[in-house]
């Protein structure tokens, strides 16, 4: 699990500092909470068969969660899937697929401790 003071490719350390007030332990448990979240959302977000706009919610609320912890590329690959799923984009697919990458390496990141 996260250990204080590691250096973090997808988290901006600075970002959840800020947002946990510096406290180790919280900064984990947000973590976590993050990484639990991401996995059950990932399963909606790249369902084809739910509507576009769920996804696109969906979508939605990982950029904001990935944004209260500092998960940049999370929460720029969220907002590209949200939009083109809002316009109904053929880019679409790919932007979910970009997404859930970006979602599967800052869990895996979490989940190692990086």
């Amino acid at each position: 699990m996260w250990i204080a003071g590691s250096p973090m490719a997808e988290i901006d350390r600075d970002a959840l500092d800020a947002q946990t007030g510096g406290d180790s332990d919280l900064a984990r448990e947000v973590l976590v909470l993050f990484a639990g979240e991401c996995n059950r959302l990932v399963q909606g977000l790249t369902d084809a068969a739910l509507p576009a706009l769920r996804r696109a919610e969906i979508a939605h609320t990982l950029r904001g969660s990935a944004a209260g912890i500092g998960a940049g590329r999370v929460q720029a690959r969220a907002g590209t899937a949200e939009a083109c799923l809002r316009a109904g984009s053929p880019e679409a697919g790919e932007a979910v697929a970009a997404l859930a990458e970006a979602v599967a390496a800052a869990v895996a990141e979490i989940e190692a401790g990086a």
